[in-house]
């Protein structure tokens, strides 16, 4: 492991505690302390070089090895944001840049780094931009780590996590000539009209036959997920039987069915959102 390697393991392991949850050392200026009076705007997306720390290309944190993405092209993925403040403003990111709570930045586990990305609130379709410049966050089921600032914006401090999509602002050339998109996750209701407040569900599967719709929501029902049902898109044709759970309140109700649905082996699911 060279001299950079060992440098960037020490400061993820250092940056852990915010990235993997809310602890009493962290959390938000106190009222009447480094409040910003504005909060700052969005930055502009632009094309820049890779970091020199932080791209990896691999990298392990307690036990499981991550792979740093060689492009942000395409990306979006639906899921949990959670924030990170006081406890490591001015910190060094993985990045080695100073972590700066006041700014509009954020935390991810692959993408490259810097990346630009959006964020919407699928709650209540709030959209910001941010910077990527760190690494997290190390929890299951989350997917992006915010800066105070942006979690602010977003409207998710009280309540410290989010159900979010994140999409890649990338500068980057399609991997492959052909391919006009290439997206993680759900992206249903991106283009739909944007409304004040969204009704969110985790869909389990898209059958074309009606009676594999049928065993899959029979699956759900046995193992006490109650709020399963098929949703029928008779307007296509052939119809198209999507078996979806919801609608999700938040949070800890959408941990509370992704653990469910491990349990019962189905790794795969999406964030929709009507």
């Amino acid at each position: 492991m060279t001299t950079p390697d060992r440098l960037l393991v020490g400061f993820l392991l250092l940056a852990l505690a915010g990235c993997a949850s809310q602890k009493s050392s962290d959390g938000a200026p106190r009222s009447g302390s480094a409040i910003p009076p504005d909060l700052p705007s969005d930055p502009v997306p632009h094309k820049e070089p890779r970091s020199r720390y932080g791209n990896g290309p691999n990298y392990e944190v307690f036990g499981t090895q991550y792979t740093v993405m060689p492009s942000s092209y395409g990306y979006q993925e639906r899921g949990v944001a959670s924030w990170y403040g006081t406890g490591f403003h001015g910190k060094p990111t993985s990045s080695m840049e100073p972590y700066d709570m006041h700014a509009m930045t954020a935390a991810h586990k692959t993408l490259p780094l810097p990346s630009f990305v959006k964020v919407r609130n699928l709650k209540n379709n709030k959209t910001i931009v941010v910077r990527v410049n760190d690494r997290g966050p190390f929890v299951d089921n989350r997917i992006i780590d915010l800066s105070y600032s942006a979690a602010l914006k977003l409207d998710m401090i009280k309540d410290g996590t989010s159900l979010v999509e994140v999409t890649a602002i990338s500068f980057d050339k399609p991997p492959w000539p052909q391919q006009t998109t290439r997206s993680v996750g759900n992206t249903a209701g991106q283009n739909a009209p944007q409304k004040s407040a969204n009704r969110i569900f985790v869909q389990v599967g898209a059958f074309g036959d009606k009676n594999n719709a049928g065993r899959r929501l029979s699956l759900l029902l046995e193992h006490g997920i109650s709020t399963a049902f098929v949703h029928e898109e008779s307007g296509r044709s052939p119809a198209l039987y999507r078996v979806r759970i919801g609608p999700i309140a938040g949070v800890d109700q959408y941990d509370l069915v992704v653990t469910q649905l491990q349990r019962i082996g189905i790794s795969e699911s999406h964030l929709i959102t009507e």
